[in-house]
């Protein structure tokens, strides 16, 4: 296991849940793709509702519950596994997307095992 703590990048990636990688999920062949990779972790976020560069708003609903819901992807890592983002992301990210990135301190990170 690796560990990350103090300084560190957050990377949130941003796009729709329809988005496919090779006829799979993106958020999902992503995941793995950093898995691969070796970062740290990562973790997928399903928003209920929002709006991209097309201003067009993406919701859930009673009468359409498959809306192209937000998908946010979030990275916490350090600088030479943030390194590698760029050209995985300009890889599988063939439709819309918003990337962003800012500074965080990593207080604690570990494998979430109980004491007993």
């Amino acid at each position: 296991m690796r560990s990350i703590d103090g300084e560190q990048t957050l990377v949130r990636i941003f796009f729709g849940e329809s988005e496919k990688w090779h006829g799979r999920p993106l958020h999902a062949a992503l995941l793995e793709r950093l898995r691969r990779e070796g970062f740290a972790g990562a973790t997928v976020l399903r928003g209920i509702a929002g709006f991209g560069a097309s201003s067009v708003i993406h919701t859930t609903g009673l009468v359409d519950l498959s809306a192209d819901l937000p998908i946010v992807v979030e990275v916490v890592d350090d600088a030479e596994h943030v390194a590698k983002l760029p050209p995985i992301l300009d890889e599988m990210l063939l439709g819309s997307a918003l990337v962003t990135n800012e500074r965080v301190r990593v207080v604690k990170y570990g494998t979430g095992k109980h004491r007993g």
